[in-house]
């Protein structure tokens, strides 16, 4: 892995960090997903106002490569719970929202990097996430960190279907 330096940002950090944000996901995404790109704005929007939003990004010299992002889910509206049979007695909740690296640095152990800085720390017991169900693969990575599959939903009519995946905070 290069020698990354890895940053830390807050809500009041996004008018400097959105477009950044969108230029790797961009890159990450390839020729793929175009009308999630077209959206992906105000997903970045969306959560960059949240109370407590933390976004991690990974620098190699003046170049962004990667980054993740998440905000603390609302106390008593933790939408995961109707994927588990029995609800754990913690339930405060970090949703990780959003991971991407630049393809011409995957495989580098960035993902891993940018996901372990963005929930060291937390207050929340518990860290949720959606991976699509074709990428069998990302849904590996994350298992290999403590996350476990609890569900499957489709939270827009025109989005994928998402593995809903769990894990304790702190992950192993």
């Amino acid at each position: 892995m290069a020698d990354l330096d890895v940053r830390v940002f807050a809500r009041e950090d996004l008018p400097q960090i959105r477009q950044t944000i969108i230029e790797i996901h961009a890159d990450a995404q390839g020729n793929g997903m175009d009308e999630f790109r077209k959206k992906f704005a105000w997903f970045v929007d969306h959560w960059g106002t949240r109370e407590g939003y933390r976004c991690v990004i990974a620098y190699d010299g003046d170049t962004a490569v990667g980054f993740a992002y998440g905000a603390p889910a609302i106390e008593s509206r933790e939408w995961w719970r109707e994927h588990v049979d029995q609800v754990p007695e913690k339930t405060l909740t970090f949703a990780y929202s959003e991971l991407a690296v630049r393809q011409a640095y995957r495989k580098q152990g960035i993902s891993d990097l940018l996901s372990r800085v963005l929930l060291e720390d937390r207050t929340e017991d518990l860290a949720v996430l959606l991976v699509d169900v074709t990428h069998p693969r990302v849904q590996k990575l994350y298992e290999d960190w403590g996350f476990k599959k609890v569900g499957e939903q489709q939270p827009f009519p025109d989005s994928p279907v998402f593995a809903v995946m769990l894990a304790e905070l702190p992950l192993k």
